[in-house]
């Protein structure tokens, strides 16, 4: 996912926030595995808001329990190749960040990832949210442990572009939203931000009005190969909504040469030329670390996506990543210490302290009133609720999915964005493939 420009805490509001978290982190919860002082490679996506924070973590480990821990970064799509080239093979990390779920099982499937099941303490696995744990786990076996916030999509805007359009509140119907992509198109400023040059921007739009219309049982048919999933009417009902929106011209003119990693829908946004952005909420950190000053002005707004009216889904139903997770390479030569490193970070209050300054919600279970007390209180109580509130929690498909059928769905998803393909020809392909 995109990240910008590097962001680091001030140290008032870190030593504040460990203060506060301390009762709930507690430091050294791993297993019984120690440094062995050999090296330790971690491989992570290019983050520059989050980036720093990890360096820091590393930093910390090295100096404290005289580890050689180093990390590598990559950006989204380069990094899922060479994660699936490297990981069998000679030259791979020790450790390695993954979105859990069917992106991780795959690993898993291949013999790839270590178990760490046997490795990490019932006190350690308490530190975090079962729902979220869960997440890293394949079979009932413990493969990926929490690194980072939690990431549900929901959808920001900006307070001075509503303004000018006359509109009051964030959308929260369907009806609603349409209505705000009109008026903000007539004061000639795109309705909404996309970045259609990387199809799994435009994915969130599918995985929430599949959900809204067809609630969640229609994926979940879809990811257990259900026999007939894909031609569930409520799929091509989204995929119509989708093909509405870009008719009438939410997305601009140009959105299928936006890139996010370079930054394209932060500017959008962030510099008025945009009114929305349906993104996860890393997208706060993205925007704290990209434009400061709109952030410190209370320019961005964030609001749940919009209900749909008939439809089967729960409103309060989210859609995104429950977390990106760190998993440990079955064929890595020191085992020990990147169960070690990891143990002795992710759970560290100066770590949590840091991830809350950026925006990050953690994983971590019962952190509620220490979010009123941290920095961005509005902004991780919202995001906080949002998870703890949901019904559901669908991950992202291509992540949950068969990785050829994943490809073949953003490729797909991309066409019908780009009108070469209309849903019908999408359920179509998807369901021949399936």
């Amino acid at each position: 996912m995109n990240r910008l420009v590097s962001l680091r805490a001030t140290a008032a509001v870190a030593t504040v926030t460990v203060l506060a978290l301390t009762a709930t982190a507690c430091g050294g919860a791993g297993g019984s595995a120690s440094g062995s002082g050999d090296p330790v490679t971690v491989w992570s996506l290019s983050n520059d808001a989050l980036n720093p924070v990890q360096k820091q973590s590393i930093t910390s480990y090295n100096t404290q329990r005289g580890g050689k821990v180093t990390m590598k970064t990559f950006d989204n799509d380069p990094y899922k190749q060479k994660l699936q080239s490297s990981l069998g093979g000679s030259g791979g990390p020790d450790v390695f960040l993954n979105w859990g779920g069917g992106n991780l099982a795959q690993y898993v499937k291949a013999g790839n990832v270590a178990d760490l099941s046997g490795k990490l303490s019932a006190d350690f696995k308490k530190e975090f949210l079962p729902s979220v744990l869960a997440g890293g786990e394949v079979d009932g076996k413990v493969y990926g442990v929490p690194m980072e916030g939690v990431q549900p999509v929901a959808l920001f805007y900006n307070k001075d572009v509503f303004k000018t359009a006359g509109i009051d509140a964030p959308p929260a119907t369907w009806k609603d939203l349409l209505s705000d992509v009109d008026k903000i198109k007539k004061k000639g400023i795109t309705p909404i931000a996309l970045a259609g040059s990387q199809s799994w921007t435009e994915l969130m739009w599918l995985e929430y009005l599949l959900d809204r219309v067809g609630g969640p049982r229609a994926f979940a048919d879809i990811e257990a190969g259900k026999a007939g999933a894909w031609e569930n009417p409520a799929v091509e009902t989204a995929l119509g909504m989708i093909k509405d929106l870009v008719d009438r011209g939410a997305f601009g003119k140009k959105y299928a040469k936006v890139n996010q990693d370079a930054g394209g829908t932060n500017a959008l946004l962030s510099q008025g030329k945009a009114g929305m952005l349906l993104m996860g909420s890393w997208e706060y950190a993205d925007m704290l670390a990209a434009a400061p000053q709109f952030i410190k002005d209370a320019k961005l707004g964030w609001a749940p996506f919009p209900t749909v009216a008939g439809g089967q889904g729960d409103p309060k139903n989210v859609v995104g990543n429950p977390c990106n997770y760190f998993s440990v390479t079955q064929s890595s030569s020191n085992k020990s210490g990147a169960v070690d490193f990891i143990t002795k970070t992710v759970d560290q209050p100066s770590y949590i302290a840091d991830l809350l300054s950026i925006g990050h919600v953690p994983a971590i279970a019962g952190i509620k009133g220490q979010l009123m007390g941290a920095i961005n209180p509005q902004y991780t109580g919202f995001v906080y609720d949002l998870v703890a509130d949901a019904p559901t929690f669908t991950q992202s498909w291509d992540q949950a999915l068969d990785p050829d059928i994943a490809t073949l769905m953003l490729n797909d998803l991309q066409k019908v964005f780009n009108k070469q393909m209309t849903p019908k020809e999408f359920v179509q392909s998807l369901a021949a493939a399936s």
